[in-house]
């Protein structure tokens, strides 16, 4: 029915960058909300960040300054720059979809971010 693919994940030394993107696709007729989860093995998945409707973001606390999300809703897509990054933000990230406000979410199959110290 909506399915989410998500890219740009991979292995980078502490203080680089990477750009996660996760396009959107099949019966989307409106979206609420997007944003990104990450999950670490044995720890449960924590809210990155957050994009609504005018554009209002939200973020971890941890990750402000650092990372960046933006939405280009012309091709349902939406992007995390993550910048100064850490070796605590190796996880795998997920993309999520909502299509209105407190309705189940679609996911992405996530994507690998792997950091070095």
């Amino acid at each position: 029915q909506v399915r989410l693919v998500e890219s740009g994940g991979g292995l980078v030394q502490a203080g680089g960058s990477l750009r996660l993107s996760c396009a959107a696709s099949g019966n989307i007729f409106s979206i609420d909300d997007m944003g990104w989860y990450r999950q670490v093995p044995g720890k449960q998945r924590e809210l990155v960040a957050v994009i609504i409707k005018g554009g209002i973001t939200n973020y971890l606390d941890s990750v402000k300054g650092r990372f960046t999300i933006s939405r280009d809703n012309a091709e349902n897509t939406v992007y995390l720059q993550m910048n100064s990054l850490k070796p605590e933000d190796t996880a795998v990230y997920y993309c999520y979809l909502r299509k209105v406000a407190s309705a189940l979410p679609y996911w992405g199959q996530g994507t690998q971010v792997t950091v070095s110290s």
